[in-house]
């Protein structure tokens, strides 16, 4: 392993999933570092998919800091809603980055749908790349399924955890310890998916 590797920025500052990473990095002696410790903007996603948009978040913060990155692209499909809010998860409602105002669209969107016809996931897609010019970034893929509850529920997620809900726990994504979701969840089994891509070939 090289000594760069000791170090791999977070292409994001959002402070749930960042807290996400660094539960799953635990037991590696990698540091993982929101791109906003090196004051470092947000990338403009201008992709048409969920792997463009990480992979242009990842060599963004690649170029930025001269260090490996991580990048996560995720976001909710709805099957009623033709797959939105998908690529636009983030910014789905006028309110970029409010959680609140996003839920509340979706639940407007859907007044009065039945709970059969309420089906969704979460979709995550992570790239690495070790650094701006990788011709070979790492791509993981998982994606999560559940149905979207009439109102939200649980405090302990962000996004739209309060609304999604998860028929084997009879719960909503929000309502999950942090260990079980992380069990469960897109972005959990994405980063299981990571971190054995790397240590594979990486031996971290």
């Amino acid at each position: 392993m090289t000594q760069s590797f000791s170090k791999i920025i977070l292409a994001s500052n959002n402070k749930g999933k960042l807290r996400e990473f660094n539960d799953m990095f635990a037991d590696t002696n990698i540091n993982i570092i929101p791109q906003g410790e090196f004051d470092v903007e947000d990338a403009i996603e201008d992709g048409l998919s969920f792997v463009e948009n990480a992979i242009i978040k990842a060599r963004h913060a690649c170029q930025a800091t001269n260090l490996p990155a991580i990048a996560d692209d995720s976001g909710l499909e709805i099957d009623f809603l033709k797959g939105a809010p998908g690529i636009y998860s983030a910014r789905y409602s006028a309110e970029h980055g409010n959680d609140r105002a996003h839920n509340q669209l979706v639940l407007e969107q859907l007044t009065g749908l039945k709970q059969e016809k309420r089906t969704a996931r979460f979709q995550c897609v992570l790239a690495f790349m070790r650094h701006a010019e990788d011709p070979t970034p790492l791509i993981c893929q998982a994606s999560w399924e559940g149905l979207i509850l009439e109102t939200e529920s649980g405090s302990n997620g962000f996004g739209y955890d309060p609304l999604f809900w998860v028929p084997e726990h009879k719960c909503s994504s929000a309502e999950l310890s942090k260990d079980i979701k992380n069990s469960l969840s897109h972005r959990g089994k994405a980063l299981q998916l990571l971190l054995s891509a790397l240590k594979e070939k990486y031996s971290l």
